[in-house]
């Protein structure tokens, strides 16, 4: 499911079921990985234009004009099959604005279908590569899986680190820490 936003919330819905309908499809038709790499293309191009980002998610829009530019864009990038057709088939129906999390959905059902899993990791500043690559070490012998790493830089953990896997979370960042002395020292007053 979505992982902006609640589990229950009518984008969290709308693109499960759409991400499940297009995965089941490419998993028939055998085009999984070629589908993968199509919507990864498009998310970037969505994550590098403000423009784009606003064509997806306002209503003001029609969806004529939506299917319009966003077929004009996937032309220009080269990226075709059902992919492509997904995309346009969620701009005709007005669902465009769930795209987004309509991807991450997909994502989630092919590593789980590869046995993947998946690990949010938020980190203060940006780590070097032998330190990623010890991270998703550790991970793999702590889930006993392939690790896909979703790295977050995030300043305000001002140190340390913070892993979520599915429901389970580990919180080692300085902030918490910092916060939790602040709390007990309260309390001992």
């Amino acid at each position: 499911m979505a992982q902006n936003g609640s589990e229950g919330s009518p984008v969290a819905g709308v693109a499960g079921r759409y991400a499940l309908a297009l995965f089941e499809l490419a998993r028939d038709e055998r085009a999984v990985d070629d589908v993968a790499a199509n919507l990864d293309r498009f998310d970037a191009l969505l994550r590098e234009s403000e423009d784009l980002r606003r064509l997806v998610k306002s209503p003001a829009y029609s969806a004529e004009e939506q299917k319009a530019a966003v077929t004009a864009i996937l032309d220009r990038a080269g990226i075709g099959g059902l992919a492509a057709s997904f995309i346009k088939l969620s701009a005709a129906n007005r669902r465009l604005f769930a795209l987004p999390d309509m991807i991450r959905a997909f994502r989630a059902k092919v590593a789980e279908s590869k046995g993947i899993v998946r690990a949010e990791v938020r980190v203060a500043e940006k780590p070097s590569d032998a330190l990623i690559e010890e991270i998703r070490g550790s991970l793999r012998e702590v889930t006993k899986s392939e690790v896909d790493l979703d790295l977050q830089v995030d300043p305000s953990l001002i140190g340390g680190i913070v892993v979520k896997i599915g429901s389970r979370m580990v919180d080692a960042s300085l902030r918490t820490k910092l916060n939790s002395i602040r709390l007990a020292m309260r309390e001992a007053r």
